[in-house]
């Protein structure tokens, strides 16, 4: 009866769609303890799926296949972790080094600017108290908790996955078994599956790619803690256009404090604008296609709200999250509308010219 009434009001229909929308992100807030831990697993369980399905195509058994996978994933991550935090810690013991080098730094700059205007004292307005040691040490103590806080989570999350993985060979036989003789359906799910798959896939590839060549490129021009360098590069690739630009500031902020010249920072800061065009302009949007992307507005507000619902990691997984969303409202007939509001382009005027067809996009 109510939802009858919404249909001849528009005005009430708008105001439970806002009241619906208040209920499920504040649910978003108050569970992320446990969401935030599923959706990374989700996320790796949809990565690693192509694994285990290769190894039950050649005959292992499904229990040895998803155990193999997980312990694949398992030994990546534990070294992702540990080379973070080993670096982390060395990081820690180079901090007064660095202030002592910034002091340097910003006494020649005073130097430089006394010899242009000998008439004018600079001093009082340049100061080496511009970076804060304590500050950084408590940054530096409170990023390695927070790792070290992360090894809770990582069983959690591994464990959540070995069971999704586990589930993954029946689950679709459940699917048929709900829908029925609904094939269209389950054709439309097997397609939000899949493109999640490859949106992910894909992405993942050119992340990689990005923090390897990165990494590779800081070491080249003699920075410090290149493998960091090219660690923060791959993860926050997953942040298009805001990622690059968060990554590009330790290196260059580095290379003033290690070399002092403004020419090795411009090269620096150059060889992080080649890769993410290339990479990030160029590759990676002919390989997801228009359909995968968002708009950029769209990638600064998903970054803010899940930041704000799951702290960092959720702004980490902020746009792959969003894409996820995007894909399932597009095969979402009525919610449709939505996607094309969220992509970074509307779709192509079919060749008659009247009205737009989401699924042609």
């Amino acid at each position: 009866m109510i939802f009858e009434r919404t249909e001849e009001h528009p005005g009430a229909r708008f105001l439970l769609i806002l009241a619906c929308l208040v209920v499920v992100v504040y649910g978003l807030k108050s569970a992320a303890p446990i969401l935030l831990p599923t959706a990374l697993a989700l996320f790796l369980s949809v990565l690693s799926l192509p694994i285990m399905l290769w190894l039950v195509h050649h005959r292992v058994p499904a229990g040895f296949a998803t155990l193999i996978t997980v312990l694949i994933f398992v030994s990546v991550v534990g070294l992702l972790i540990l080379v973070a935090s080993q670096s982390v810690t060395d990081l820690q013991d180079n901090i007064q080094r660095y202030q002592d080098l910034f002091g340097v730094r910003v006494a020649a700059v005073i130097e430089w600017v006394d010899g242009l205007s000998p008439n004018f004292d600079v001093s009082p307005y340049i100061t080496t108290d511009l970076i804060n040691p304590t500050a950084v040490v408590d940054l530096v103590q409170g990023t390695i908790g927070r790792i070290a806080q992360f090894f809770g989570t990582t069983f959690i999350v591994f464990l959540i996955m070995a069971f999704m993985l586990g589930e993954a060979t029946v689950f679709p036989e459940k699917i048929r078994y709900v829908l029925g003789q609904n094939a269209g359906d389950e054709d439309r799910l097997a397609k939000v599956v899949t493109e999640v798959q490859t949106y992910l896939g894909i992405k993942t590839m050119v992340s990689l790619a990005t923090g390897l060549v990165l990494g590779l490129w800081a070491y080249y021009m003699k920075l410090e803690f290149a493998l960091l360098l090219g660690l923060m590069a791959f993860l926050l690739n997953y942040v298009p256009t805001v990622g690059s630009i968060i990554a590009a500031v330790p290196a260059v902020l580095l290379s003033i404090v290690l070399h002092g010249t403004v020419t090795h920072a411009l090269f620096v800061a150059m060889g992080y604008v080649v890769v993410n065009v290339l990479f990030g302009n160029i590759l990676e949007p002919n390989l997801l296609g228009r359909r995968l992307g968002l708009s950029t507005l769209v990638v600064i507000l998903s970054l803010l709200f899940w930041g704000w619902a799951w702290g960092p990691l959720g702004a980490l997984l902020s746009v792959p999250l969003t894409v996820m969303v995007k894909i399932w409202l597009e095969n979402t007939h009525d919610l449709r509308w939505v996607a094309v509001l969220l992509d970074k382009s509307p779709p192509p005027v079919p060749a008659g010219g009247a009205g737009t067809d989401p699924e042609a996009a």
